[in-house]
């Protein structure tokens, strides 16, 4: 009798501590604990191929006919240990300058770097829930709270991505091999010398 009175009495405790997790957790979405179906993760596949993300986020390399993707760092963003020269300074009606790589881009918004979209956990999306993919989506904005992201990612397109997509995009985004690549903060925009002079 008594141990029953204190498994019920430790009970509402109980679901109040895993409540607690869940809000602090960012309130990870039922996705993330179940295995994702095959069609799911197909349909994830065609959307990150057809809506132009290999494009930015793989790094490209030269190939016979011109840069092409190097699938060898399939997502992985901005090569960590690329240097670059400082960022040209734009000309004319031209105001977006982009590296070799695809992965590195100048405006007036700074210098910013594609992130690395692989699942590892200690520079890609390894520890991120789908709460936390989706808000980014949603709000433009890195993790749904942090700072903006910057261009030349598409938000204001992707925003219109339904949530079904946006779970078959992370789905399938989990399932391809995750690539240790540590991308840089994104650089403020540098203040032009005529302007400190004012």
């Amino acid at each position: 009798m008594k141990r029953s009175n204190l498994i019920k009495s430790s009970l509402p405790s109980s679901i109040a501590a895993a409540f607690a997790w869940f809000a602090l957790s960012g309130g990870a979405l039922a996705a993330d604990a179940v295995k994702p179906s095959a069609d799911k993760v197909a349909r994830g596949k065609y959307l990150v191929t057809t809506s132009g993300c290999n494009d930015c986020h793989t790094p490209w390399k030269m190939g016979a006919n011109g840069p092409e993707p190097d699938y060898s760092r399939m997502l992985s963003g901005h090569p960590e240990k690329m240097e670059l020269p400082p960022a040209p300074q734009p000309v004319g009606p031209w105001i977006v300058a982009a590296a070799a790589t695809n992965t590195a881009w100048s405006g007036p918004w700074g210098v910013s770097f594609t992130a690395n979209l692989t699942p590892d956990p200690e520079t890609g999306l390894g520890k991120w829930t789908l709460r936390n993919f989706v808000d980014t989506i949603r709000t433009g904005r890195h993790m749904g709270r942090g700072r903006p992201v910057l261009p030349p990612m598409p938000i204001p397109m992707y925003k219109n991505f339904t949530d079904e997509d946006l779970e078959a995009i992370y789905s399938y985004l989990r399932t391809i091999p995750p690539v240790k690549n540590a991308v840089p903060e994104p650089l403020p925009p540098a203040i032009a010398p005529t302007a400190s002079k004012q």
